[in-house]
């Protein structure tokens, strides 16, 4: 609306909406997220965030040094006024189990499958069900230690493996001309074959399958063959290793480091998830 005098100053609604940011400069906000290069105005400090604790911005410049300013006004970035603000919270991403598997919360185990995954000895099947423990609750599949692969060719005798009703075996020390390689060889060739599934990683104990730098070696020590490989181990790293109990005590130490397959050698994940891809494919296809 307009008069004589020009424009009707008077005619709009002052309790609108938004009245008082007419003619007003709106700073913009920024997230406080970590290296993102700000200057703080006052004082004409400019950093990358590193850190933000409480309402606190920790900032570091180009020579290391550190300042530290309460957050909200005051900084530019580019020359231009911002606000800095916390991050808004990330959406929380979906958990995962320790074999990196998706986790699926509350699910209930599964009825046990006829087929099964047998390993040579306690401290595989232990290791076994500490990374893969959920996976395998998930599928129904349970893991049997056999101590010892010498009388495998026994053990799937009395078990009368079939389709459906799948094998598969992890054992120790499989490579070329070991005892392990030959049983593993008769066992493809047996009339149980095709149930059958044998691999192995190329460690003589699944002791070597965790990574050394989770027990603070580089490599693991060589231990001659006319040692017993766990004792030799033990008295190389000036662990006990009198009594069994010390042997099980020295790998309940290196078992307590692992966290997820992360601290495993991949010889050994992938030939577990062979097995266990084996042992729950479904009755109906090969």
């Amino acid at each position: 609306m307009t008069d004589s005098h020009g424009p009707d100053r008077y005619s709009q609604d002052v309790l609108a909406t938004g009245w008082r940011d007419v003619g007003r400069t709106v700073v913009p906000t920024r997230e406080a997220v970590r290296d993102l290069v700000v200057e703080e105005a006052a004082t004409g400090f400019c950093g990358a965030i590193i850190r933000l604790e409480k309402n606190i911005v920790t900032l570091e410049d180009f020579h290391g040094k550190l300042r530290l300013f309460p957050l909200g006004s005051g900084f530019l970035i580019d020359g231009d006024p911002v606000v800095l603000v916390r991050p808004t919270a990330a959406p929380k991403s979906r958990a995962r189990t320790a074999s990196g598997s998706m986790a699926v919360a509350d699910a209930p185990a599964r009825v046990a499958r006829a087929s099964r995954i047998f390993v040579e000895g306690r401290h595989d099947a232990e290791l076994v069900e500490k990374v893969w423990g959920a996976d395998l609750r998930i599928e129904g599949v349970v893991v049997e230690y056999i101590e010892g692969v010498d009388n495998l060719a026994e053990l799937l005798v009395q078990f009368a493996p079939e389709p459906g009703r799948r094998v598969g075996v992890l054992v120790d020390h499989l490579v070329r001309g070991s005892k392990e390689s030959r049983i593993a060889d008769a066992v493809a060739r047996g009339p149980c074959g095709q149930s059958v599934l044998v691999v192995g990683h190329p460690f003589v104990d699944v002791w070597q399958s965790v990574k050394p730098a989770r027990i603070g070696l580089r490599e693991w020590p060589e231990i001659p063959r006319s040692v017993e490989w766990k004792h030799g181990i033990c008295d190389a790293l000036g662990w006990p290793h009198e009594e069994q109990a010390d042997i099980a005590r020295a790998w309940q130490r290196i078992l307590g480091q692992v966290r997820s397959y992360a601290d495993l050698e991949p010889a050994l994940l992938g030939r577990v998830e062979q097995l266990i891809d084996f042992v729950t494919v479904d009755s109906g296809r090969p």
